[in-house]
This record gives C-alpha cells, structure tokens and sequence, in this order.
C-alpha cells in the first residue's frame, strides 16, 4: 500500500489564456467570467478540477486505484453501487442488517471508494444520492483544496463575429451560403490559483499517497495539454510554486506564503500584456517561515 502522505502543501497554479474563453459562465450567455466590480477574470475550481480528473483518467486509463467518480455519462448511484457489491449487499434490508452486525460498515464503504477512485481520495466528494433509505456511501472532505483562479489584470472578454459555410437546414441552403456566428474570447489573460493539501485529512481520511501527490502535481502541469479546442484558444500552465512545510500540520498560515509569491509588470501601466513575458514572477525565497521550502515547477 502507497505512504500517506506526511507533509503539508501549499501552493499557486500561473496559467494563462491567448484568444480563448477559459471558463464560460452559462449565466451571461457563455461569456467568460468576470468580477463585475473589478474586471478581473474568473476561472472557478469546478471548472481546473474537471481538467485534472480528464488528465488523470487519460494517463491511467482506469487502471485499479484511479478511477474517476465523477465524469462524463457514468450516474454516481453507478460508481456508489459498486461498493455495496463489495461487500455483498443487494438491498436496503441486507445494509441495515449489516449495519447492525458491524458497527465499521459505514467506515468500510468510504474506505473502499477512497481506494478506488484518485478523484474521492484527492477532492473528496458527497456521495449521498442514492435515494433509497440509507443506501448511500457517505461524504469524504478531501486533502487537496483549490480556490477561484483570478486573472492578474483585467481583461476584456470580445465578441468576435464569423462566419460559416455548414448551412443548417435545406430551406436555408436554398436562400444563404453562409452563417453567422459568434465565439466569445479574452485576448490574454494571466490567472492565478491556490491550493493547499493537507496531510491531516489525508492520514484521517482519504490516504492520499505520496504517488497520488506526484500524480496531481502532474496534471495541473498538464491539465491543458489534451483540453485544446478552438473555443479556449491556447492556455497553457506557466509554473506551479510549491510550498513543502516539514510537518503535516504547517509551519506557517497559507496566506503568508501566498504573499511571497509577488507578480508584475514589465511593461508600463496602461499597456496591455499580451504574453506571459510581459509579467515578472518572483518568489521572496529569503523570507521564507522555518521549516518551509519553496519549489518552483514549469
């Protein structure tokens, strides 16, 4: 069995995107996110977790210990199922019973899905939809949190028009040789995201393994790269900064260490970035707490 993982982890995800929608929001007809007050755009956790389970699911091809639970046209009542057959139980009169036998039973079923699937062992997951009575599997906190991603300047989302020769229907063939059309883009924007794992929860909880930590900050390094479409442009992870205290309960608050992290502009205020070489990323490795240290990954 894989060590649990003994160290807790901070740390900061820098991705940009080029002529590309990010993350859509399905409230403002698909345009990308924004703060309405500062204009700053937003990438939400839901939307880099969804990519770091596509990226995980790739690599290991459903192989034993990382499945994902939650994904594209598998009903959760499915993968929740799977543990009650483990353990031999068909109905919700055999789980009562079980569960007045064996008092574990509860803790048993979450450890079973916590062992089979890397997304309920990373992110946890609730697991409490199965409808009938008590049927259901629980819900895990998992080690490995992540924040909103905010974009270090404002961007400004464009509507950009086009055009398109695949005609829809035979009545519009016969009037029209082309369509129109329209594709919502952010010229660039530089985001920036933070995270944090805890070893806490890990030894607790879901036994996040030091393999299934190396696995993660792999597919954020790579989230991207079997994500292109024309809709999100070219995005691209830039460079994940890793904080590593020396035990599992942290040597110092997460948002002291995100303060070091320190982002600017080559280019004078007013301009416009347009690259990730217009941006300046430093690390004040110097001010770093006792018994922290800083690993920068690109």
């Amino acid at each position: 069995m894989a060590e649990t993982i003994k160290n807790r982890y901070d740390f900061v995800i820098l991705f940009d995107v080029e002529n590309g929608n990010p993350n859509g929001d399905p409230d403002a007809g698909n345009l990308p996110r924004t703060d309405t007050e500062t204009g700053l755009g937003i990438v939400t956790d839901v939307c880099l977790k969804r990519k770091i389970r596509n990226y995980v699911e790739t690599v290991k091809e459903d192989a034993a210990g990382y499945r994902i639970y939650i994904k594209d046209g598998v009903p959760l009542n499915r993968s929740d199922r799977e543990a009650l057959e483990y353990l031999h139980i068909d109905d919700e009169k055999a789980l009562k019973a079980a569960k007045k036998d064996n008092p574990e039973l509860d803790r048993m079923v979450l450890e079973f899905m916590c062992k089979n699937f890397f997304d309920i062992r990373t992110f946890g997951a609730v697991m409490t939809t199965f409808v009938k009575g008590n049927l259901n599997c629980g819900q895990v906190r998992g080690p490995v949190q992540l924040g909103f991603a905010r974009s270090i300047d404002p961007v400004m989302p464009q509507e950009v028009t086009i055009t398109r020769v695949a005609i829809t229907t035979e009545s519009d063939a016969e009037g029209k040789n082309t369509e129109m059309g329209r594709k919502h883009i952010v010229p660039y924007g530089l985001y920036r995201c933070e995270g944090y794992v805890s070893a806490n929860l890990a030894q607790k909880t879901t036994g996040f393994s030091e393999e299934d930590l190396e696995l993660l900050w792999q597919a954020i390094l790579n989230m991207f790269e079997d994500d292109h479409s024309a809709a999100r442009g070219k995005m691209a992870v830039r460079e994940l900064i890793i904080f590593r205290h020396q035990d599992r309960m942290g040597c110092a608050p997460a948002h002291k260490l995100f303060d070091l992290v320190k982002i600017s502009r080559r280019e004078p205020e007013g301009s416009f970035p347009r690259s990730y070489s217009d941006y300046v990323v430093t690390v004040d490795e110097a001010a770093l707490p006792q018994g922290v240290t800083c690993q920068r990954r690109s």
